[in-house]
């Protein structure tokens, strides 16, 4: 039987069928039999995690809880979410579990680690932003953070929530380049893309490249390993788990 990998989903619904994706494409599989089973649970009840850590919005765990058990029930041998703000409440969930849950803030914190980076920019909601996850992982591992301006701030958050998730046109037009080079400029080395919708933005405005980390990559191919699935000989990066590598049979040539 082929082992059994279980996405909390729902938020949003297109950052859930990305992650999916990442994980049948990074796959080193020649038929349908040699992918991993994959669980999804696309949740849309879970309510919006940056109201609830900002505005005292209704907390999302009893349902982020919900899809994880179902998952459970379903047989998942790992856990991820397709989130990067919802893991605010990873360890309020954690009780509640009892499958291996993999943190996908903590996982892109120990890969930058790995490769060297001493300062990173940080692109992400105003709830990831204000709530410190990011920061409080990667100066765990003595790299600096830096964000946008509030400008920038503001016109992030409408790419994210009035473009990508509204499905808004018109991304096309507006000062996007700006926010990069404002990163750039604050000496950033790299930049992650610290929601799960801004690697869909940014790859359909064709400005991707290998100084944008992009976290959903970096959970595919954790929850692969972690269920003993070998990756494709052309997947670009390494994976660290608890701060130690876990494989070191390719070298490292890019992140997306």
């Amino acid at each position: 039987m082929n082992p059994v990998i279980g996405i909390i989903g729902g938020m949003g619904p297109l950052a859930t069928c990305d992650l999916m994706q990442k994980i049948i494409e990074y796959t080193d599989a020649d038929t349908d039999q040699e992918h991993v089973r994959i669980c999804v649970d696309c949740n849309t009840n879970i309510p919006d995690r940056t109201t609830a850590i900002l505005h005292g919005g209704k907390s999302p765990v009893p349902e982020l809880v919900k899809s994880a058990k179902r998952l459970e029930a379903m047989g998942a041998q790992v856990l991820i979410m397709s989130c990067n703000t919802a893991h605010y409440f990873y360890d309020d969930m954690i009780p509640y579990l009892e499958t291996p849950f993999l943190n996908m803030i903590n996982e892109t914190a120990a890969f930058l680690k790995w490769i060297n980076t001493s300062k990173v920019g940080v692109l992400a909601t105003d709830g990831t932003r204000e709530s410190g996850i990011f920061e409080k992982a990667l100066r765990n591992e003595e790299i600096q953070t830096v964000y946008p301006s509030e400008k920038n701030q503001k016109l992030l958050m409408s790419l994210i929530y009035d473009y990508i998730k509204a499905g808004k046109p018109g991304i096309e037009n507006l000062p996007v380049q700006g926010i990069l080079d404002e990163m750039w400029e604050q000496g950033a080395e790299k930049i992650i893309m610290g929601c799960t919708e801004l690697p869909i933005l940014f790859e359909r405005l064709g400005m991707m490249n290998n100084d944008m980390i992009d976290p959903t990559v970096i959970l595919a191919q954790s929850a692969l390993r972690a269920v003993g699935k070998k990756l494709k000989p052309t997947a670009l990066i390494e994976l660290v788990r608890d701060g130690k590598l876990v494989s070191s049979d390719r070298t490292h040539q890019a992140v997306v």
